[in-house]
């Protein structure tokens, strides 16, 4: 039986992107090295602009990942906003976005230059809704805010301050923890059982 501190060999922990799949115009597959890559990308050009910032936020589920990297080489308080619009099959179907009652956060009050973060920005729809949620919310605390993305789709209607890769068209993002979407804990745990009879 695997123990905790060590995995078996297998697609779903170790690599996002499926066999044979090539990124397209319409389809782009990063693996976990290019994702934090691109996270400490995003890191590095936000420093590089020496704006000061006291508190992040980012969104959920798509910004959790950048913003507790960021929270930890920044050394600043994270909060997070739950956010969702996608759903159906694949979870490529855009709905209704729908928040979260608050922030949840460890602090007793938000900072006031606050940096937002999220995976994309694709319609722009989303960062801004979740500025004017913020504003509408915590507008008090608040002196200055930007945004940061990973990507930064050219169909969208919102530029965010800071980005990695600014992309034409409107490709699909296949995020190394996309695999966890399409499988079960059950099936992991066949998976992981199937490895350690090996």
């Amino acid at each position: 039986m695997p123990t905790p501190d060590s995995h078996p060999s297998n697609p779903l922990l170790i690599n996002a992107k499926p066999e044979g799949a090539e990124s397209t115009a319409t389809d782009l597959y990063f693996t976990w090295s290019d994702y934090y890559h691109k996270i400490e990308h995003l890191a590095v050009k936000i420093h590089q602009s020496g704006w000061a910032f006291n508190q992040i936020v980012c969104l959920a589920k798509g910004g959790l990942r950048i913003g507790d990297i960021l929270c930890r080489l920044y050394d600043q308080p994270l909060a997070i906003l739950a956010t969702a619009s996608y759903g159906g099959v694949g979870n490529r179907v855009r709905g209704s976005l729908t928040f979260g009652r608050d922030l949840t956060m460890t602090t007793a009050n938000l900072g006031n230059r606050v940096l937002l973060v999220d995976d994309l920005v694709d319609s722009g729809v989303t960062l801004q809704r979740s500025l004017t949620w913020l504003d509408r919310h915590y507008g008090f605390y608040i002196d200055e805010i930007k945004t940061a993305v990973i990507w930064y789709k050219s169909c969208s209607v919102f530029c965010p301050d800071y980005y990695v890769d600014y992309l034409p068209g409107n490709p699909w993002i296949h995020q190394p923890f996309e695999c966890y979407e399409q499988t079960t804990a059950a099936a992991l745990a066949q998976i992981w059982q199937q490895s350690a009879a090996q």
